[in-house]
């Protein structure tokens, strides 16, 4: 007769696939949560966060998570050699186990990505990649899940509120703190901006993802689906997991329509993420009830989280992680410890539980802090830690990666953010190799509208100007220091007279006939044509091909509808 379970042995794989299947969640959320420009980067970092965690947990990361009974440490053992029966559950073989263990592991590494998203250079996000899923997750998860001293105490974290989520956000907080803000996060009074993601679609679509595959996440880690208690108890893990999720949205859907007379579409779906979160630690011990109320308390934690960290540590976190994982992990395991229904201290179980919970918390936040500040610190002074300002503006996707978008036959919208002048765009290197000056442009191409009579004395002109979006910010700024503060902005596609830029990906020549670009119009009087015409090829000039073209035409009229003023008069602010 075999000593394994068939049903065990399906229900632990059926939840290592799920659990793996989070990835893609994680993907498309951090993808539509943010710019259209680090899509290729974004994917690349969730697909290379599993693949390099999978070999990497198996040389290292294993062995110190379960490697032995120690209070800090398992034990070291390179690919997994030693004897691991003593920890298998009942009828689930060792591979089965291993890969359970593995996709956990993954998506605590993933979980950075997001916080870390559209500065930070590929390399060094993969060294962090290693270095979290060879030792700072698995010294933790063997306090916790490997016969470590908190598991000796009782601390108790069912599916990893703490040991996995917890521990991404707070290597998600230390990791953007040591970066900083993206640039045009914050202008120069420190006062945050917004900085739109360009998908909500994919977004929700990811967080959809991430509520499916955490019925995998919590209810397979029971790790056994035999016997009445466990059949019970698997059944109860579904619902609570599932009923902190809904209450939490519930929850911030109501608290953001009252602060900010809306309900917050984006706020509202990562609140589903911190309810499911807080759940993870204690979703085999409470009641429905009691996890309603972890939903109700990670609904209203969570946005009010992701404003501190946005408006008073100043904190750029662009899909909230740190607030998600972070701090919605830390709370759902201390309210473990006041709403457990077998020892809680609101179910007469006295404090020593929630004390246990307390230590567990505060202890894993300093390991992880202290070892990840030390890890991002060595990256940061070595092979550097983000990328440079030119790589920033125009996107990850191209520098990183040669991924011209990520969007192919696509338009996507371009951030309006206003920059600030101290991070203004870097001049870039000419084709030439020379130093680049606006004189050296193409000349300016004049375009006669019909003759007309003109509304005034004063000469109307449009000048229309054809730009890459990267610089359209820079334009913006020229303009303004001109003194011309109306334009009209529009998102084309297009291409000159070379018939589209030549890009190479993976070695091949690649044309791009229809290219993204910003459109601007502007209708001038006062301040002089010449004037307008040279600010512009200041701002854009590269010596590249692709930098743009200046049309000017003759306008017969302007007609100013609220007051009925024509002519210069109408292109005239308030005085």
């Amino acid at each position: 007769m075999s000593m394994y379970s068939s049903v065990n042995t399906i229900w632990v794989l059926l939840g290592a696939a799920l659990v793996f299947f989070m990835q893609a969640g994680f993907a498309m959320c951090e993808a539509g949560f943010t710019r259209a420009k680090n899509t290729g980067n974004i994917l690349m970092k969730n697909l290379m966060d599993f693949s390099i965690g999978t070999p990497i947990f198996w040389l290292l990361g294993f062995g110190l998570m379960f490697g032995g009974s120690n209070a800090l440490i398992g034990g070291f053992d390179p690919f997994i050699l030693g004897d691991y029966s003593g920890i298998l559950p009942d009828g689930v073989p060792f591979a089965a186990f291993f890969i359970f263990q593995t996709v956990f592991c993954a998506t605590a590494a993933t979980i950075v990505s997001g916080a870390m998203a559209e500065r930070t250079k590929f390399v060094s996000y993969c060294i962090y990649s290693l270095m979290i899923s060879a030792v700072v997750y698995p010294v933790s998860g063997h306090w916790i899940w490997g016969g470590g001293w908190l598991s000796q105490l009782g601390f108790h974290d069912f599916a990893g509120s703490t040991a996995v989520h917890m521990v991404g956000g707070v290597a998600s907080l230390i990791g953007a703190k040591i970066l900083g803000p993206r640039i045009g996060k914050y202008d120069r009074e420190g006062k945050p901006r917004a900085i739109l993601g360009h998908n909500l679609p994919i977004a929700a679509l990811g967080v959809f993802i991430l509520w499916f595959c955490w019925f995998g996440f919590n209810g397979c880690s029971t790790v056994s689906m035999t016997g009445d208690e466990t059949l019970v108890a698997a059944g109860s893990i579904f619902v609570t997991t599932n009923m902190a999720a809904a209450v939490a949205c519930v929850t911030t859907m109501i608290f953001t329509w009252f602060r900010f007379k809306k309900p917050d579409v984006s706020m509202t779906f990562n609140a589903a993420l911190g309810g499911l979160v807080a759940i993870t630690a204690g979703c085999d011990m409470v009641s429905t009830a009691g996890a309603a109320i972890i939903g109700i308390c990670a609904g209203i934690v969570l946005p009010l989280a992701v404003e501190f960290f946005d408006k008073v540590l100043k904190i750029d976190d662009p899909v909230g992680a740190i607030s998600v994982h972070g701090v919605c992990g830390a709370m759902g395991t201390l309210l473990t410890g006041l709403l457990a229904v077998d020892g809680g201290l609101f179910y007469g179980g006295g404090t020593s539980f929630f004390l246990t919970q307390c230590l567990g918390v505060v202890s894993v936040i300093a390991w992880v802090a202290v070892t990840m500040t030390i890890i991002f610190t060595i990256i940061k002074h070595t092979v550097g830690l983000r990328a440079s300002a030119t790589e920033e503006l125009e996107g990850l996707d191209i520098h990183e990666h040669g991924l011209p978008t990520a969007y192919a036959d696509f338009s996507q919208a371009t951030s309006m953010t206003a920059v600030a002048k101290d991070n203004a765009y870097p001049e870039p290197v000419p084709v030439t190799g020379q130093k680049a000056t606006p004189d050296q442009a193409v000349p300016v191409q004049v375009v006669s509208a019909p003759s007309g009579i003109s509304a005034s004395d004063v000469k109307l002109s449009k000048v229309t100007i054809i730009c890459n979006q990267a610089k359209f910010e820079e334009l913006k700024g020229a303009m303004n220091d001109i003194g011309v503060t109306g334009m009209t902005v529009t998102q084309v596609l297009g291409c000159g007279i070379q018939k589209g830029k030549m890009e190479y990906y993976r070695g091949v020549p690649m044309t791009m006939n229809l290219l993204p670009k910003v459109q601007v119009d502007i209708v001038v009087s006062k301040v002089p044509v010449a004037q307008v015409i040279q600010a512009a090829k200041s701002a854009l000039y590269t010596g590249s091909i692709g930098d743009g073209k200046i049309f000017v035409y003759d306008v017969e009229d302007v007609v100013k509808v609220r007051t009925g003023e024509t002519g210069y008069d109408a292109l005239q602010g308030e005085e």
